[in-house]
């Protein structure tokens, strides 16, 4: 019998907007993205001064939002430079308008 990985079972689209909202599912990584976005450019340095959490923790958040796309980090000698991905943030919006408006709330009855 083979055995078949459950997230095989729902489409590529939705498997999509699974990975972009997982990366959100954490205050941290929320606070990371309001961060960047209020610092209007890319933050060179060491986004755990920032953020109150240890360096290894939010090291480890950086890395989710970078694997799913919605922060660039390049290395500037032994710093590194984090800036927000726009195309990835447009297209989490566009994603997530996209799919809200599928969900009618008006026929939720409960």
């Amino acid at each position: 019998m083979t055995t078949i990985a459950k997230i095989t079972l729902f489409e590529e689209d939705l498997q999509q907007k699974a990975r972009l909202f997982k990366a959100l599912a954490h205050p941290a990584r929320l606070a990371i993205l309001q961060y960047l976005s209020e610092m209007k450019s890319c933050m060179t340095g060491n986004i755990a001064d920032e953020i109150p959490l240890g360096r290894t923790t939010v090291n480890q958040h950086l890395k989710e939002l970078r694997d799913a796309g919605l922060i660039k980090g390049t290395v500037d000698g032994v710093k590194t430079n984090y800036c927000l991905n726009a195309k990835t943030i447009e297209l989490m919006r566009k994603e997530t308008d996209e799919f809200l408006s599928k969900i009618d709330v008006k026929r939720n009855y409960c």
